[in-house]
């Protein structure tokens, strides 16, 4: 039996594909290197945006000519869905599953006849890639900006124990992982327990080895898995940003001077609109704090274009932000309405037109200084982690095609063959030679 599996949306999706894929290969299937040849077919979708959800619904004229030529075939829908979005496609999916109980999935299988082995009864799914790990440190959200479902989709915060979530990532790390990335919606706020090695005397015993752990102590913990890897994180609010987070960036040596910071956008007024509950003066204090503590930071963001009401001038307060920041990438996004958000309620007064512009003026802004802040790493040598042969990633998360002696050989003497030593997941010395505005070029000659 074969699995094919389609994934929509962020990284916290990619994460529960990958444990939806060691799934299916725990009771007995293996992956379809095509659509045609799967029995199953999983829908990993996401209802942040309506182009996704729309995606998802050009899907299915193709599932439909796929099931007239396959009548065995089953196709499954999981991942962030609204109730809305819920109610429409059950009649269009043979199952809707819930990502977040993978271990009931085989009971719905068997209410529609589908095959499978014995499944696997670990609630902890291992990612299976041997460089990089996504783990999921809390899931849902608080905050209900007015642009986003979210918390409508995946619910109210829910913060995984910290003992679990280091206890999966020891386990990768023997596996070889060398990066791993913490996720949530919000990881400024976790707040997860952990054993205590020295209870305190308590009453009740039953509170004896739990206690209260946020964000920057997770941090701390994962500093102290034994190994060389690196860790990052996303994402973060203005709002949770604390001081105890920028001391443990700047003191645990495994955390990556890199850090995403949406600012959504660059006006007070359309921040309050957004229901972003800070000031771009409160904003801007947070990030001179962080480069004042970790000079070499690389810092990216996320921003949204022709949210309604959003006048030229309100667009002009984001324009200053970006030239006086100098991010080094940021992901910009054209508003677009969801349906059951705060935001739907406004009218969407910017054109697409207008959208595209901004969104172009934003994007120039950032191709200049993302260039500019890379030129500094001309000349130097730096530390990188190959993700192929001939690709690898800095601390700062910046991506470098890295030239070898050999591949420089081959070049040279293309009728020759020539074995180059296997660099994936290796931390290798490069010498920078080339900057270009959404990467890096460099040497290695070991």
């Amino acid at each position: 039996m074969k699995y094919f599996l389609i994934t929509f949306g962020c990284q916290m999706n990619k994460s529960d594909s990958e444990k939806i894929a060691e799934f299916f290969e725990k009771i007995g299937y293996q992956s379809a290197s095509n659509i045609k040849e799967a029995d199953l077919v999983v829908v990993n979708m996401c209802s942040v945006r309506q182009s996704a959800v729309d995606r998802v619904y050009g899907l299915l004229l193709k599932f439909q000519k796929l099931k007239i030529k396959n009548l065995k075939l089953k196709i499954i829908l999981t991942g962030c869905i609204l109730k809305k979005d819920k109610r429409r496609f059950e009649k269009l999916f043979d199952l809707i599953l819930d990502t977040k109980d993978l271990k009931s999935w085989p009971k719905e299988f068997k209410k529609l006849n589908i095959k499978f082995s014995k499944t696997h009864d670990r609630e902890v799914f291992m990612n299976k890639n041997n460089i990089t790990a996504y783990i999921p440190i809390m899931t849902g959200c608080n905050n209900f900006c007015s642009y986003c479902v979210v918390p409508y989709a995946r619910g109210r915060e829910i913060s995984r124990p910290s003992e679990e979530i280091i206890c999966e990532a020891k386990n990768l790390i023997k596996k070889g992982i060398k990066e791993i990335w913490l996720l949530g919606q919000n990881v400024n706020s976790y707040k997860g327990l952990f054993k205590q090695t020295k209870p305190t005397p308590q009453k009740d015993d039953r509170f004896n080895y739990e206690s209260s752990s946020n964000f920057s102590q997770l941090l701390k913990k994962f500093n102290e898995i034994p190994g060389k890897f690196w860790i990052r994180f996303t994402s973060s609010h203005p709002k949770d940003f604390s001081n105890d987070i920028i001391k443990a960036m700047k003191n645990c040596e495994k955390i990556t001077p890199y850090l995403n910071l949406p600012v959504q956008s660059g006006d007070d007024k359309v921040l309050k609109s957004m229901n972003r509950p800070y000031t771009i003066a409160q904003y801007k204090k947070i990030l001179k704090k962080v480069r004042k503590e970790i000079p070499n930071i690389c810092l990216s963001t996320d921003v949204i274009v022709g949210f309604p009401g959003e006048t030229k001038k309100q667009f002009e307060n984001t324009v200053k932000l970006f030239k006086e920041i100098k991010y080094d990438m940021a992901y910009i996004n054209r508003y677009s309405p969801r349906s059951g958000t705060a935001g739907a309620k406004l009218i969407d007064n910017v054109s697409a037109k207008e959208k595209k512009a901004r969104e172009n003026i934003l994007n120039e802004i950032l191709k200049k200084t993302a260039l500019e802040n890379n030129k500094k790493y001309l000349n130097k040598i730096i530390e990188v982690l190959m993700t192929n042969n001939s690709i690898g990633k800095t601390e700062t998360n910046k991506t470098v095609k890295v030239i070898t002696q050999n591949s420089k050989f081959k070049a040279q003497n293309h009728n020759l063959k020539l074995k180059t030593k296997n660099l994936i997941g290796c931390f290798i010395k490069i010498k920078i030679t080339d900057a270009l505005a959404w990467g890096l070029k460099g040497e290695y000659d070991k």
